[in-house]
């Protein structure tokens, strides 16, 4: 199959990637030049596991280009994916101009049948005004090329978007009208997929649209949940990770989105929680749940900030472990550490950060007065107060007793409940979790 998938951040990118590694002929294309450069050199311009070795395949194979020029990648396809973002407005509704930017110029230029995918997450009917669009363009240039517009959402974890791509717990196929001939497309491209058991299912397209903010919802409503009882647990001198595992053995709810600290980041969960609020104030339907998860996580973060705040000395050196939102990615999107550090900055006090991977994006994210460091040890060196605010790997290994020779002060802020408070203590520290 002969795919162009349009906007090459993290969905499109590895969507490319993948479907060139499944066997398809893809061409990506993006109008940021210079990251097109940059990957048509076989360089990621994501950190993401595994994506450079199987975009450099592609690339090698021939199945795999890019290109700036929408025209190209329409040229050769039978099916186009649009994979730009829809970040929040203040409103907390999805920005969708570069959707239609999208739909607008491929009905514009396309010179025959095509099948567009929407692999965005988008609100519902953000379909059917596609097609709206495109059905106006098409009949102002006297053309009837059939456009089916299909919903296809991705449900990919950054840190494992390759695996989720490759072996994804589901795919959703939303189509309407009972186009057969775009159901046999999607089918046809997914086939290696499914193949291996991996189950498809076809709907109608506004279940499709609904489907991913649901699911993220839900996600993320766990972890809201959890959190809810940090602060009970701190008070009244319960343990939340006892807690979490005693409700995670239940089958019915499942250990996973059960780990309390300082809440969810990135660029899907707040952005579709976000989204689901607007969508309930624009059709006046009460969705309690969904606006109290979304208060939790804020106050989350203010809560555990103004606890490192409490701690500190006039002035004082706080060494900040971790930056990205989660680990395995370079994605500061929501990422907790801005606010947080943003408040530690607040009251004269310097940071000194470290992040494995993503420094340079925390660069363009956080004031420049913020010092990055060469490693762990050395952002601790003389601090007042450690705080980790991402869980990567490097962290768990510290050698507590190192940190403690280290540091100038004694206090050690958990944001994500990575230590023993027993080996943090003995090591001499004073340890700050979140519920325990």
């Amino acid at each position: 199959m002969n795919i162009a998938v349009i906007g090459t951040g993290y969905v499109g990118l590895v969507s490319a990637a993948c479907f060139a590694d499944l066997g398809h002929v893809v061409i990506g294309m993006d109008i940021d030049k210079k990251k097109i450069r940059l990957i048509q050199s076989g360089c990621s311009p994501i950190y993401e596991p595994s994506l450079e070795e199987v975009l450099k395949r592609g690339l090698q194979s021939g199945r795999l280009s890019f290109t700036t020029d929408l025209k190209k990648a329409l040229k050769e396809s039978t099916v186009v994916f649009s994979a730009v973002a829809t970040p929040p407005n203040k409103d907390f509704s999805a920005d969708l101009k570069n959707i239609f930017v999208v739909c607008e110029n491929i009905a514009t230029i396309v010179d025959h049948d095509i099948v567009f995918v929407q692999k965005s997450t988008v609100p519902i009917g953000t379909g059917t005004e596609c097609e709206k669009r495109i059905e106006k363009i098409l009949k102002k240039r006297g053309e009837h090329f059939r456009i089916p517009v299909i919903s296809n959402p991705e449900f990919l974890r950054e840190g494992c978007a390759v695996s989720d791509t490759m072996k994804p717990d589901r795919i959703v196929i939303g189509i309407n009208k009972d186009d057969t001939y775009a159901q046999l497309v999607m089918e046809e491209i997914y086939k290696p997929i499914t193949r291996v058991g991996k189950p498809l299912l076809v709907m109608n397209r506004e279940s499709a649209e609904v489907v991913k903010y649901a699911s993220n919802a839900f996600l993320a409503t766990k972890i809201s949940f959890v959190n809810m009882f940090t602060e009970l647990c701190e008070q009244k001198g319960a343990n939340i990770r006892d807690i979490a595992r005693g409700m995670g053995l239940d089958e019915r709810i499942g250990p996973r989105f059960l780990h309390a600290g300082i809440g969810y980041g990135g660029s899907c969960f707040p952005k579709d929680v976000k989204a689901l609020i607007a969508l309930s104030r624009e059709l006046c339907l009460p969705f309690p749940i969904i606006n109290a998860v979304h208060d939790i996580n804020e106050n989350q973060r203010k809560r555990f900030a103004k606890q490192i705040l409490k701690a500190l000395p006039p002035k004082a050196t706080v060494a900040v472990w971790g930056l990205s939102f989660k680990p395995k990615t370079d994605d500061m999107r929501e990422a907790p550490s801005i606010e947080i550090i943003h408040a530690i900055l607040e009251h004269e006090n310097v940071v000194r950060a470290y992040d494995p991977v993503a420094m340079p994006n925390a660069k363009k994210n956080l004031p420049k007065n913020v010092t990055f460091a060469s490693s762990p040890l050395h952002a601790a060196k003389h601090a007042d107060v450690v705080v980790l605010l991402t869980e990567w790997d490097i962290f768990r290994g510290m050698n507590l007793n190192e940190l403690k020779k280290t540091m100038k002060g004694r206090h050690l802020f958990d944001g994500r409940n990575v230590y023993d408070p027993e080996e943090v203590k003995e090591a001499g520290l004073i340890y700050h979790g979140i519920g325990l």
